[in-house]
């Protein structure tokens, strides 16, 4: 699985491109631990100006490999999904977010964070975490009532809709929705390139301020959420939900 993650510097843009298809991109450990190292990476490079994250024109990621989490859940919140939640949330650089197809669980709450985010208007994001027994991850339990107002989160968190990418850039979720996969795909390297000729320091320093508001209450959120996210992997609940995925599967 070592090219589940493929990383490409091109002058001043690291891309991190998920590269696992017959999975649908599903993230293991392995994966988040490389996701995270090459952020941290990025983030310590003077010479790197903006991160991108992408999947294919078909599918962005279907969230965890359920099998590879069942065999080792996280215990802590130093495992390699938390390593990664810290990672992006940490990294001063900008981070766009290429999205088509699928982006289920993290991989709708990691866009979150992203600074920019391009969709197609037909890709499918869906936070199932109760429908799995478990709890909201990553800051949404925070970010999403305060975006959208507690009914419309209410029905993303509590009952798990799915909704478009179209709807993702109606409601804030994302920057554009664009018409195809390769579109969107295209558009977040068009801007993610942009930042090879603005002043770098600039940049970061208005995302620092930007991000500044509320960011200690966020930490405490993501922290409780991962405390009680663990918790809940060893519930009965969640254990009959992820059996049944597997077992459908």
């Amino acid at each position: 699985m070592t090219d589940a993650i493929l990383l490409q510097r091109d002058r001043g843009l690291l891309i991190l491109q998920l590269n696992r298809p017959d999975k649908k991109n599903a993230l293991t450990r392995a994966m988040y631990s490389r996701l995270a190292e090459a952020l941290e990476q990025a983030d310590a490079d003077p010479t790197i100006n903006a991160v991108l994250i992408q999947g294919s024109s078909e599918c962005f990621t279907a969230g965890n490999d359920i099998g590879d989490f069942l065999e080792q859940p996280p215990a802590d919140l130093d495992s390699p999904p938390f390593y990664f939640m810290k990672s992006l949330l940490n990294c001063r650089k900008p981070v766009v977010a290429g999205v088509a197809g699928v982006a289920v669980g993290i991989g709708t709450t990691l866009l979150l964070h992203c600074d920019l985010v391009y969709v197609s208007r037909d890709a499918r994001l869906r936070m199932p975490f109760v429908n799995l027994g478990l709890c909201p991850e990553f800051g949404s339990s925070l970010i999403l009532p305060r975006l959208l107002g507690h009914a419309k989160a209410a029905e993303l968190l509590l009952l798990g809709e799915e909704f478009s990418g179209a709807q993702a850039a109606e409601w804030g979720i994302a920057t554009e929705a664009l018409h195809s996969g390769e579109a969107a795909l295209a558009k977040a390297r068009e801007i993610a390139e942009r930042f090879e000729v603005l002043a770098p320091g600039a940049v970061q320093v208005t995302k620092q301020l930007m991000k500044n508001v509320d960011r200690e209450q966020l930490r405490q959120v993501i922290e409780e959420e991962g405390a009680l996210f663990t918790q809940r992997l060893r519930s009965p609940e969640a254990i009959a939900a992820l059996s049944g995925f597997i077992n459908r599967r």
